[in-house]
C-alpha cells in the first residue's frame, strides 16, 4: 500500500493511494453518468421532434429572399401562400397548371400602383392560384373584417385541390383555428401527417369573393411537438388567406 507525501503551507499531507484512486474513480463515474444523461435527453428530444414528419415526404418548407424563416410556427399564423416547395403532386395539387392569380395580374388594371412584382406575381411559375387584396376589389366596400393591404391569398379554388405545409409545433395540444376569408364554405379539411385531423367550416356566406370576414373555423390537436406536415384540402367556394392557430389546451 503506497502513500503520497506533499507539503501545503509547510504542513505535511499524507494520502493513501488506495483512497485517492477510489476518489478519482467515483468522480469519473459521476461525470460519465452526467454525460450519458445529457445525451439521452438530447436523443429523446430530437427523436420526438422529428417523429411526426412522414419519412417519404419529399417537399421542403418555403423560403425566399423575403421570407427566409423556414417552417411556419405553431402557435401562430400559417400563411397559405407559403406552401411547401416540391411541385405538383408533392407540395400541392391544382387542377390547372397555371397560377391564375398571376395570370390575371398581368392584365390591365390588376397590377396596382405601388405594388411590387414580388406580390403581384407571387410564385407565378407554379400551379397554385395566388393573388393579393386590391383597393378597387377588396376595399371599395365595407368588410366585416378587413384583410391586410396586399394580403396574399389562395383563390380560383376547385374541388379536390390541396397544399402542404411543413410546420414547427412549439407546444403540443388542442388549437383553435381562426381565419379570414371571402365568400362561402368550401368544405376544407386539415390533414396532419397524412391523416385527417379536422373539418373546417366557414360559417357565413359573405356574398362574393371580395367581401371578407373573420371566423373560428375549427379545432385541431397536435399530439407531438417539432416538425409536422399539415395539408389543407379544399374545394370550390372561397378565397382563403391564412390560418391562425391559438393554443387552448396544452398537453
Amino acid at each position: 500500500m503506497g502513500y503520497l507525501l506533499f507539503l501545503e503551507n509547510d504542513i505535511p499531507i499524507v494520502l493513501n493511494f488506495s483512497i485517492l484512486f477510489q476518489l478519482i474513480e467515483s468522480y469519473m463515474k459521476s461525470c460519465f453518468q452526467s454525460v450519458f444523461l445529457f445525451l439521452s435527453v438530447v436523443v429523446t428530444c430530437s427523436t420526438k421532434s422529428y417523429a411526426q414528419l412522414p419519412k417519404e415526404y419529399k417537399g421542403k418548407p418555403f423560403r425566399d429572399s423575403v421570407y427566409n424563416r423556414g417552417p411556419q410556427m405553431i402557435p401562430g399564423r400559417v400563411e397559405l401562400a407559403y406552401y411547401d416547395f416540391g411541385g405538383e403532386g408533392v407540395a400541392y395539387h391544382d387542377t390547372s397548371p397555371e397560377n391564375e392569380g398571376s395570370k390575371l395580374n398581368r392584365t390591365e388594371g390588376h397590377w396596382r400602383p405601388g405594388v411590387t412584382a414580388y406580390t403581384a406575381f407571387f410564385r407565378e411559375n407554379e400551379g397554385v392560384d395566388i393573388s393579393y387584396t386590391k383597393d378597387w376589389a377588396d376595399f371599395n366596400h365595407p368588410n366585416k373584417v378587413d384583410p391586410a393591404v396586399n394580403q396574399l391569398y389562395i383563390g380560383w379554388q376547385s374541388d379536390g385541390e390541396w397544399t402542404n405545409y411543413t410546420v414547427w409545433v412549439n407546444k403540443p395540444g388542442k388549437y383553435r383555428i381562426i381565419t379570414i376569408y371571402g365568400y362561402q364554405d368550401n368544405k376544407s379539411e386539415l390533414w396532419l401527417n397524412g391523416k385527417k385531423a379536422c373539418q373546417l367550416y366557414l360559417p357565413e356566406n359573405t356574398g362574393n369573393w371580395y367581401n371578407w370576414t373573420q371566423a373560428t373555423v375549427g379545432e385541431i390537436v397536435f399530439p407531438t411537438a417539432g416538425l409536422n406536415l399539415l395539408t389543407l384540402r379544399y374545394n370550390k367556394g372561397s378565397n382563403l388567406a391564412f390560418l391562425d392557430f391559438l393554443l387552448v389546451e396544452p398537453r
